[in-house]
């Protein structure tokens, strides 16, 4: 038995890799090893087990283990916790069918079963949020998460939303009362503001271009809240046609602030949208740099428009959302 213990099946052996899932008895993780060439003798690696009192210590996880390790080391491996990792990098801006794309490419999860997970009423419930939420949209904090292959979306989501919780503070609720709007405004008002910055310092005032929208009840006229609307069928161009289509996301038809967030906005577009810079500006245009355009009046608006978007020198190969889209399939 103690030779057994301590003498790897194969020295020369390459590295595989298992998973362990919480309610794995001894023979089904057994059965893995075996399958996978790893063990030869399950009866005696149970043994080894059981004498070293290692079945009670061994935790849910994805381990690189290999015929070249002894079954104690396998054991070792087993008991250690240290799991493969897959980092998920959520991107200030990303919404959530982006984020389900980005969990189903490391093989953690389906964007189905992660997009309406965030949809489930009684887990929005469960998460502390009001039923009258549609989704948790807004609520899945950017940042890199390092997940792995056992555990399940409702684990995965838990830690950006509690991220997302961590990053809400007692003065931000006290600020969003002065302001008489609530958390879940705010964080609407945010989403929007992060997906129509391109430079970090614009974020304040086209948080004050929103806000006196609001205030003069104009309509926000936001091009990405029209494509969150229409995401199922968005093929990276909008249309002046698809401004009129009514969608409760459609900021050129409905008044005021969309149904919800339209993505997951960062830190900064937070406190952007709880403290935007005095001004009288109602409109704004991209540059093509990343930087924009602010205006007070429609007629100096239009003429922006004119010279930064229609003509066609002025945005061909430099609009910052086109690089960044570049950028990011890279």
């Amino acid at each position: 038995m103690a030779y057994f213990a301590i003498t790897p099946k194969n020295a020369s052996a390459p590295d595989d890799v298992i998973e362990i899932h919480r309610s794995d008895t001894h023979a089904a993780i057994e059965k893995v090893l075996v399958s996978k060439g790893i063990i030869e003798h399950p009866g005696l690696f149970n043994w080894v087990g059981r004498i070293t009192r290692q079945w009670p210590r061994v935790k849910a996880g994805e381990y690189k283990v290999s015929a070249a390790m002894s079954p104690l080391a396998i054991f070792s491996t087993l008991t250690s916790g240290i799991s493969i990792i897959h980092p998920i990098t959520v991107r200030e801006g990303e919404n959530m069918y982006e984020i389900g794309a980005d969990i189903e490419a490391k093989g953690l999860s389906t964007p189905e079963e992660f997009v309406s997970l965030c949809r489930d009423r009684d887990f929005i419930v469960l998460m502390g949020f009001d039923p009258g939420m549609k989704s948790l949209e807004g609520f899945l904090f950017p940042d890199t998460y390092h997940f792995n292959k056992t555990m399940s979306v409702e684990d995965m989501v838990r830690q950006m939303v509690r991220h997302a919780n961590q990053m809400w503070t007692p003065a931000d609720d006290a600020r969003a009362a002065r302001m008489g709007m609530t958390r879940f405004q705010i964080i609407t008002l945010a989403s929007i503001v992060e997906k129509e910055t391109g430079a970090p310092s614009d974020r304040p005032m086209i948080s004050s271009v929103f806000h006196n929208r609001l205030r003069k009840r104009m309509k926000l006229q936001s091009d990405p809240t029209t494509i969150y609307g229409m995401w199922a069928r968005f093929r990276g161009k909008i249309h002046k046609s698809d401004l009129s289509v009514a969608n409760p996301f459609n900021t050129y038809v409905v008044a005021g602030l969309p149904e919800g967030p339209i993505s997951n906005p960062g830190r900064e577009s937070i406190t952007a949208a709880l403290n935007p810079v005095q001004s009288d500006n109602l409109y704004f245009v991209s540059h093509n740099d990343g930087t924009t355009e602010f205006t007070k009046s429609l007629g100096d608006h239009n003429r922006a428009v004119q010279k930064f978007q229609l003509d066609p020198k002025a945005r061909a190969g430099k609009s910052w959302r086109d690089l960044k889209k570049k950028k990011q399939s890279n």
